[in-house]
């Protein structure tokens, strides 16, 4: 119709500029006619039924230019006539529509002072007209006599339903040691107890009261006893499993004794009173007197408000508490939130009455009656405590902690926290839909219309929402395997510790890992984002189509980075290095503490840190993969058996290989390779052995320490460098006078110290 509409609207402007270009030939026309038979078509000119396409232009055919003016200032002056009746003229501005929202606000509460003191009489008059419907007094208490006997036979069946499931309780567990598991269960089978009795009542006394009360009683007894009995009977049941008012041990929040029973006597009363308010103004209508006669409903409601604000004021210490919770692990915004909790619950209340305030001033009622605003209330003063209830089942479901130590433990940390936002985010979108539903507002079909900028940020919000899902789910699953994968890899040893190089890596996830999160949540926030704005109503082809130019200016600008991603690519590809692994990268040696998509950082085990690109590296050698090598050489005197060095290291190995400290470290066990040279000094005897990388530091200490000892059983010295002089014609040496001697010595240091020098050069 709204396109059928424009077409109707712009012949009518066609037509209407038709005539003023024809004035002239108009008066002619109407001179010849006599200016009677115009004037008497047009008031009789009528829209056709149906009104169609082909209709409308059969009409404006045969009709005259005269009488497409009149129609089209009939139409006008009726726009006109139905906007001064609104109040709202077409164009209001913005600052009009705040001031008609102002005026709404002061004038409901104005309006309820100004009819104060006749409250009491026109309630008066509304209870007595309702005495008189129903008969007099006698036919009011003979109807709330039959309302007791109803009442009371419900309470009886409920009474023989609940004896008959008390089986379904068990017994109460031991304060000191009933488990989580156990208490749930105590509590929920009460709880179903409590709620069957309860459905139970309320079928008997429906069928009970269908029997004893007729159609106009029931339309009084059905609201009473609903709003006054059944709701504050569920909302106890429900206080009582939460809170569990006497059965401390069995409760289920962080509180006391006190505040649980403050909470749970108020919150009772707080739906007694909602349920009486509701009830109250439904009594009046159902009288036959306007809202506006009265005004209680205004009192009432603001009565409720007015309980919140007290309870959360008076409970704000307990408020605090039942938000901060059990969970050690709490975050400053989480007790952020537990201080500001009570002002937010009186937030809510105030912001919801100056909500009700206005609706009713401006005559939307309908929802409040159905009481769309208590529902709304109450979902968002319970949503901070449904974040407080994820929180303690995050606690018990999330999985166990992956290792031991500070990074297990942080990891664990992180999983909780992100199970945590996730289940803040499922609880936002579920609490939005209940309050859009109990406003009769369809979530699927407001988007579905894609109408207005409302929809289109509902939307936006949603995809938001479900990016931030998808992003914590993905880097939730990644962190975990990345903690698996650190956490299970072995502990660097003392010797890599404190500064050798040769260490054993992690694993190749635990390198690549690190990379997949970054891109990955990275293109889920690039994708999202696209989508969300793609919502707005913006197109977001010219985006994609700057992205691809830009991203070709940066490949030609940036050749060398281009360079460095695809080389690093190919280098994870091949597995050429992991993080933790010491290599060679063209002379730079250290062990690979760091890598990006761009480069890699070692560090030396002098503590230097050196960053490397990957477009400039050409060969890694890798000294941390699979196994490594260690050859020790130990010189001992000329005069030493080679075969007696030969068995102590085979000794050793054995002993080593035998030991609970070193068997898992050995691939090979410690051997002799036999003479390797003779120096200056005496033979050079090595040795040898295979072990996991990053161990063989620890190994070769144990192997020095056990050879030394070895040594000294056997007689055996390791070989001192000796300098002898020799001087023709000396052939009595102890003949030697002291000068001699020092002259002797300080030759001696000489040759010494050139030989060190020389041997320094050749290095």
């Amino acid at each position: 119709m709204g396109l059928f509409s424009r077409v109707c609207a712009a012949l009518i402007a066609l037509i209407v500029f038709h005539t003023m270009a024809t004035g002239a030939q108009s008066q002619a026309l109407a001179a010849i006619n006599g200016g009677s038979g115009s004037s008497e078509e047009t008031t009789s000119t009528d829209l056709p039924e149906p009104l169609s396409q082909d209709a409308v232009r059969e009409m404006v055919a045969r009709m005259s230019d005269d009488q497409v003016r009149d129609m089209l200032l009939d139409r006008l002056d009726a726009v006109a006539a139905a906007e001064s009746q609104t109040g709202t003229p077409a164009g209001t501005g913005v600052f009009s529509q705040l001031n008609t929202l102002w005026v709404a606000f002061y004038s409901n509460p104005l309006d309820a002072i100004v009819k104060l003191p006749t409250l009491v009489q026109k309630q008066g008059e509304a209870i007595g007209g309702f005495v008189r419907e129903f008969g007099g007094a006698s036919g009011v208490f003979k109807m709330l006599g039959l309302t007791a006997i109803a009442l009371a036979v419900g309470f009886g069946v409920e009474f023989l339903a609940q004896r008959l499931t008390k089986r379904w309780q068990r017994s109460l567990p031991p304060s000191d040691s009933a488990t989580l598991r156990e208490s749930l269960s105590f509590l929920f089978r009460r709880f179903m107890r409590e709620i069957f009795g309860l459905i139970i009542f309320y079928f008997t006394i429906r069928m009970v009261g269908r029997a004893l009360l007729d159609t106009q009683q029931l339309i009084f007894v059905a609201p009473m006893v609903t709003y006054l009995i059944w709701w504050p009977r569920l909302g106890a049941a429900v206080s009582r499993f939460v809170l569990a008012p006497k059965k401390p041990s069995l409760r289920l929040v962080s509180l006391d004794d006190h505040w649980a029973a403050f909470l749970h006597k108020n919150l009772v009363g707080l739906i007694l009173l909602s349920g009486f308010t509701i009830f109250a103004v439904g009594f009046n209508m159902n009288a036959g007197h306007s809202l506006a006669e009265t005004r209680i409903g205004f009192w009432l409601d603001s009565a409720v408000y007015l309980y919140i604000i007290f309870i959360a004021w008076s409970a704000r210490d307990g408020l605090v508490e039942l938000m901060r919770g059990s969970d050690p692990d709490r975050t400053e915004y989480d007790e952020l939130v537990a201080r500001c909790y009570p002002y937010y619950v009186i937030a809510v209340a105030a912001g919801m009455w100056v909500l009700v305030t206005i609706l009713a001033g401006l005559g939307n009622v309908e929802l409040l009656l159905k009481g769309a605003h208590y529902t709304t209330m109450f979902w968002l003063i319970i949503a901070p405590t449904l974040d407080m209830l994820v929180r303690g089942l995050v606690r018990h479901l999330v999985p166990p902690m992956i290792g031991q130590g500070p990074l297990a433990e942080k990891a664990y940390r992180s999983t909780k926290r992100s199970y945590i936002r996730i289940g803040r985010v499922l609880i936002a979108g579920i609490v939005l839909v209940l309050i859009a539903n109990s406003w009769d507002m369809n979530i699927a079909d407001f988007t579905s219309q894609r109408q207005g900028f409302g929809s289109r940020l509902i939307e936006f919000l949603m995809t938001l929402a479900v990016g931030y899902i998808v992003f914590e789910v993905v880097s939730l699953w990644i962190n975990r395997k990345l903690a698996k994968e650190q956490t299970s890899s072995d502990p660097v040893s003392e010797d890599v510790a404190v500064g050798e190089g040769g260490g054993a890596g992690g694993s190749r996830l635990a390198t690549v890992l690190p990379l997949l999160r970054l891109s990955a949540l990275t293109g889920i926030v690039i994708i999202f984002t696209l989508l969300a704005v793609g919502t707005l109503g913006i197109d977001i082809t010219p985006l994609l189509a700057g992205a691809g130019i830009l991203g070709l200016a940066i490949g030609f600008g940036a050749q060398k980075l281009v360079t460095d991603i695809v080389s690093g690519v190919f280098f994870l590809i091949d597995d050429a290095f992991r993080v933790g692994e010491y290599v060679d990268v063209g002379g730079t040696m250290g062990t690979v503490e760091k890598i990006s998509i761009r480069s890699m950082q070692l560090r030396h085990h002098r503590g230097n840190v050196h960053t490397i690109p990957y477009g400039s590296v050409e060969k890694v050698t890798n000294f941390s993969r699979d196994w490594v090598i260690m050859k020790l050489m130990f010189t001992v005197p000329f005069d030493t058996d080679p075969n007696k060095v030969k068995k102590i290291f085979k000794k050793i190995g054995a002993e080593m290989l035998a030991d609970p400290l070193f068997e898992n470290d050995f691939l090979e066990p410690f051997k002799s390779q036999g003479v390797l040279q003779f120096d200056d000094v005496g033979i050079v005897m090595r040795g040898k052995f295979m072990a996991k990388p990053g161990t063989q530091f620890t190994i070769r200490k144990e192997i020095y320490n056990r050879v030394r000892k070895e040594f000294a059983d056997n007689g055996i010295e390791f070989a001192r460098r000796e300098v002898r002089v020799a001087i023709p014609g000396l052939d009595h040496d102890d003949e030697l006078t002291d000068v001699e001697k020092q002259a002797i010595a300080a030759g001696a240091g000489g040759a010494v110290q050139a030989q060190v020098e020389q041997q320094s050069e050749k290095k």
